[in-house]
């Protein structure tokens, strides 16, 4: 087992050290910080990758990293350099410039650091009890302090009220609420899983009523299959975030023994009627766990459920392939590459169904991308073995 990596700072004239929790890059530096600190300092040591240990009111804490967000947004001058000729715009150009700032602004508020003691108590005024949720999100302290960054503080607490709550899924005509957990995806964007509870049965579900869910995060896809009459639904991941999550929401529903869960990359044993898989949707690096739910680096995950697909599906089987054309507004991937990953695995396109996203986002003129968002659309692909010859 790889032990936790352990932040160390000097304080009192003691060299001190805690227990790394945050999924963000650990600071190399660490200055302590409170109410005396102005706000253009701190800006300046988190810019150059200088932690800063918050040493007074919580609550100031919280205004410090909102001063920082000011200043991240406060809009910059530009300089326009004259040209006779105008550069041809690169693929995805616009995305990796956005994909970069938000990195850039993700490592600077996350500079702004919090010590949990060894029961996940904060031993700072005004703190909140967080307890809770920060054993839900990091399992138990074990009596080690640790130290986290406030945005992984407030995304804790934030999981744990989502996990308290749940959200609210619509799904053959009834309510399925799904309960996420700290670091896995939550089932906010609705469309993809009407889609799976719409598409018409394969015929090969009447002799062989057995479903695969590649990639099964949440649980709510799972879910939704052994609802629609799957006798067997086998749901795989690799994350054990994920199969915990998948887990507590079966046994929510009543579905645990419909469903089964196996911790595997892709594709468990044997051969299924349907196999369904909601890959990451954008190529490109995640740089935190719920990331990884967005972003797959040279689009792995998809080229690998397509080329193991034929082998899985039984006799008239059908892959269901979840997938945004969002990465082809953005110039990280085209129609026609996809259509070629498919045909090389040795499949064909039987049908797909499409939809519009109705999430936020999609209506945002103010956002980077909402030119690609405002064109983007959702679907489910169709996928069978193609014919020999």
């Amino acid at each position: 087992m790889i032990a936790p990596p352990l932040l160390t700072w000097s304080e009192k004239d003691a060299n001190r050290s805690a227990i790394w929790r945050s999924d963000q890059v650990m600071p190399k530096h660490v200055v302590l910080a409170g109410d005396t600190m102005t706000a253009d300092t701190a800006y300046r040591l988190a810019c150059a990758g200088t932690g800063l240990l918050w040493r007074s009111d919580f609550q100031n804490a919280r205004q410090m990293l909102q001063a920082l967000t000011r200043r991240i947004d406060k809009p910059k001058k530009v300089r326009v350099k004259k040209s006779n000729t105008q550069a041809p715009a690169l693929p995805g150009a616009a995305f990796h410039t956005h994909r970069q700032a938000q990195a850039q602004r993700t490592r600077i508020l996350s500079q702004v650091l919090i010590e949990l003691n060894s029961d996940y108590g904060i031993d700072l005024r005004r703190a909140p009890d967080a307890k809770a949720a920060c054993l839900q999100a990091f399992g138990p302290a074990n009596g080690q302090a640790s130290v986290v960054s406030l945005r992984s503080l407030q995304g804790a607490i934030g999981a744990f009220e989502w996990r308290k709550n749940g959200v609210e899924v619509p799904a053959m005509g009834e309510a399925l609420r799904i309960y996420p957990h700290y670091g896995v995806f939550s089932p906010v964007r609705g469309e993809y899983v009407e889609l799976v509870a719409k598409a018409r049965w394969p015929p090969a579900m009447a002799t062989h009523p057995v479903a695969f869910d590649i990639g099964v995060g949440s649980g709510v896809l799972s879910a939704v299959l052994s609802r629609r009459g799957a006798a067997q639904v086998i749901g795989t991941d690799l994350s054990e975030r994920a199969l915990a999550c998948a887990l507590d929401n079966l046994q929510r529903l009543g579905l645990q023994n419909q469903v089964q869960l196996v911790q595997t990359d892709l594709f468990p044993e044997g051969q299924a009627a349907v196999v369904v898989c909601n890959p990451p949707w954008l190529p490109a690096r995640p740089t935190t766990l719920l990331e990884q739910a967005v972003y797959d680096e040279g689009s792995q995950m998809l080229k690998g459920f397509l080329t193991g697909l034929p082998a899985h599906l039984c006799d008239g089987g059908e892959g269901w392939l979840i997938l945004s054309d969002l990465a082809e507004h953005l110039g990280l991937r085209t129609r026609v590459a996809l259509l070629g990953w498919i045909a090389d695995a040795g499949l064909q396109v039987l049908d797909r169904l499409d939809v519009k996203p109705v999430h936020a986002k999609a209506q945002d003129a103010s956002d980077p991308l909402h030119a690609a968002r405002s064109a983007e659309v959702t679907s489910l692909w169709r996928l069978g073995v193609a014919a020999a010859g």
